[in-house]
């Protein structure tokens, strides 16, 4: 789910348990960013399962984001939800906060596609 072509996480195959830190690695808009995250906290639960991460301090935002798959009980449904509150904390992404909101969303739209790629039967 985290490598989108312009979107990496390292260590790839990060262990899913709280505290493990990340860099997301990004490119965009002409160049390339890393910023740090920390899972926080994770779920797991029978028909449940996800994480949160929170931004380390040499990250361009300063909040938290949440990733949970959900399996229906009465069906085979399932559902993936992405939960993210920040706001910018470095200079440069406050002076272009609208277009680091548009990277959040193209995020969002590619999590969203990566997952039912993944999913797919």
């Amino acid at each position: 789910m985290f490598d989108l072509g312009w979107l990496h996480v390292s260590p790839p195959h990060a262990q899913i348990a709280e505290g493990t830190v990340v860099a997301v690695i990004v490119r965009h808009f002409g160049f390339w960013s890393v910023n740090f995250c920390r899972i926080v906290y994770v779920i797991d639960e029978p028909r449940r399962f996800g994480f949160a991460y929170g931004t380390l301090m040499k990250h361009a935002e300063s909040g938290e984001e949440r990733f949970t798959v959900t399996s229906g009980q009465a069906d085979d449904a399932v559902s993936f939800e992405i939960l993210a509150l920040s706001r910018p904390r470095h200079p440069l992404a406050k002076i272009a906060y609208p277009l680091s909101r548009a990277l959040q969303k193209r995020f969002v739209r590619d999590a969203l596609a990566a997952m039912q790629r993944a999913v797919r039967v």
